[in-house]
Parts: structure tokens; sequence; C-alpha cells
């Protein structure tokens, strides 16, 4: 099958990885909406998300219904990613997109083929560790080949927050956290707020 590629969108650079909740008031629908989402998803202490997805073989109706579920809470819990792992689906599936008037990218596959040598660190959220906010270094440019929803091979070159947020969502297929990629004192802090957040649940 042939290669193809997808261009990298022109990004906002105030928009943050998997956007956490807003410090101005939600609309009540919205907020609604994204409740109903973030209870959907597996958080902290569930073992799915130390857990490597297997791979993808069949490119079926099922996956295509996966993938759109998927692209759904997403955007109603008004996050940039989500990886099939934060469902408890152990598919190797993410789904993205950083600017809301872009189509949703459905990466199915994902390896990682290449990273440039220059990183940047900057902070990171994740909707499966609700009020944790941390420092991560990440390349910022990186080459990812894939499969798209119907099987075809894809290859995307991905710079700035898409390349940042592509990453984070190949680290949940892989067990990893941002709690992994960041520093001793930024992981106490986390683990603090993640323990406030599950007490004041």
């Amino acid at each position: 099958m042939a290669d193809r590629a997808i261009e990298p969108p022109q990004l906002e650079p105030e928009q943050e990885l998997e956007n956490q909740e807003e410090e101005e008031q939600l609309d009540p629908e919205v907020a609604a909406r994204r409740a109903a989402a973030l209870a959907q998803l597996r958080t902290f202490g569930d073992p799915v998300l130390r857990t490597r997805a297997r791979a993808v073989d069949r490119f079926d109706d099922a996956l295509r219904s996966e993938i759109a579920h998927m692209a759904e809470l997403m955007n109603d819990a008004l996050g940039v990613g989500l990886a099939a792992t934060q469902l408890g689906v152990l598919n190797r599936v993410l789904v993205y997109r950083v600017q809301q008037e872009a189509p949703v990218v459905a990466l199915i596959n994902p390896e990682l083929e290449w990273s440039g040598k220059e990183s940047e660190t900057a902070e990171e959220g994740c909707l499966s560790l609700p009020k944790v906010l941390v420092e991560v270094d990440r390349p910022v440019h990186v080459r990812v080949r894939a499969r798209d929803e119907q099987g075809e091979q894809i290859v995307v070159e991905a710079s700035g927050l898409e390349a940042r947020v592509i990453q984070h969502e190949i680290d949940h297929l892989d067990g990893v956290l941002i709690l992994d990629r960041t520093t001793r004192d930024q992981r106490k802090e986390a683990m603090r707020a993640l323990r406030e957040a599950q007490q004041a649940a």
C-alpha cells in the first residue's frame, strides 16, 4: 500500500496538551458533557494504564466505531488527544486534534520512526491524571509511521504541539505516563495532587 503523507497543521502555541479545565466557568451543558466523558476514562491507579497495547490486525467497522467513540469522548472531555488504553481497550489506537477546526486524526499501530535533536520542555496534562500538570521534555519534530482506519499506511511529520501530543499518546500505548517523564520533585507534587483529587471524589 502506498504511503500517504499528512501535512502538519499550523499550530497555536498557547494550546495545552489535553486541555485541563478552564479557569473561567464552563457552559453548564459543556461541563456536563465533559464530566460524562471523563467518567468513562481510566484514571491513575488503573493497571491498564501501565499495560502495553497490542497491535491491531483487523481494520473493520468495529475498529472504525471504536475510533469514532474515542474522537467523541476526546472532544467532549475538551482534550486534544486520547489513547485506546485510557478507555481500557488494549489496542494500539490513538486519536488527536490540536486545533478546533481541524479534523480528528486516528493513528493505528503508530511507530516513532524519527525524532529531531531539538527538544523542548513544556507543561503537559492528562485526562487520566486529573488536576496534574508537569513539565515534560520532548523532541520538537517527529516522524511517525502508522495505519489509518482503512488500514492504509500513512506517515505523519509533526512539529510543536502536534508532535508533543502524538508522543504523549504513544507513551500511553506503551504503558508510560507523564509522571515517568518528569522530575522527581514534580512527580512528588503530582502524586500529592492525585491523592487530594481521589480523597475529594
